[in-house]
């Protein structure tokens, strides 16, 4: 993969992956689709474990997701270290700590798991299953599994698992499989549906 691709790519799967937290469970895509169809914005906790082989402990990140429909998007890591990727109007921003302030990353190279990002808008349309990099299966146990279908994706990404929660709308957790030695695991909590947000959310990071 060249490495201009390579941000592209990464942005696409955090986009992705706010959207499978909109869908509920469902039995069919056509469900998914209706119940995708009822959500306008997203409000919620997360906590992220990075796991590898080298490390003896996962790596452990906490923070919020705001989604405002159709294309907006702040996912913002709290702890321990805190940045913000902003997504409004088709442009896409990301903020790192330095010296105690939020700078602007415009050479920002992003990690793995933010590549489950800019499909979203697709997604909470309901066209979650039309987007032409991951070929989707729903499986039993409320489990829907995502495969690139690209070579040089798929060396990015091996896999991902979406697991639904009972609750419509609403899903549990992710797994995002980067190696056979390397894994992302989102679990996810206090979702709120449908509360109206702040455009300034989208477009400042205070």
């Amino acid at each position: 993969m060249e490495k201009t691709q390579k941000p592209h790519l990464l942005i696409r799967a955090l986009f992705l992956l706010t959207a499978f937290l909109c869908l509920g469970w469902a039995d069919s895509w056509e469900e998914l689709k209706t119940a995708a169809g009822t959500v306008t914005s997203v409000r919620a906790g997360f906590t992220q474990e990075k796991h590898m082989k080298i490390l003896a402990r996962p790596l452990v990140s906490k923070g919020i997701l705001l989604f405002q429909g159709p294309d907006s998007l702040r996912w913002e890591y709290k702890d321990p270290v805190q940045s913000i990727l902003l997504l409004h109007n088709g442009k896409t921003r990301r903020f790192v700590q330095k010296n105690g302030n939020l700078i602007e990353d415009a050479a920002a190279n992003l990690q793995s798991m933010q590549v489950v990002v800019q499909e979203i808008t697709q997604w909470l349309n309901g066209r979650f299953d039309d987007n032409p990099a991951f070929a989707a299966r729903l499986e039993p146990g409320r489990k829907i599994v995502m495969m690139p279908r690209e070579e040089a994706f798929a060396r990015l990404i091996q896999r991902i698992e979406i697991f639904l929660s009972d609750r419509p709308a609403v899903i549990k957790s992710v797994m995002i499989f980067e190696n056979e030695d390397s894994f992302t695991k989102l679990d996810f909590k206090d979702v709120i549906l449908n509360q109206k947000l702040d455009d300034a959310l989208f477009r400042k990071v205070k």
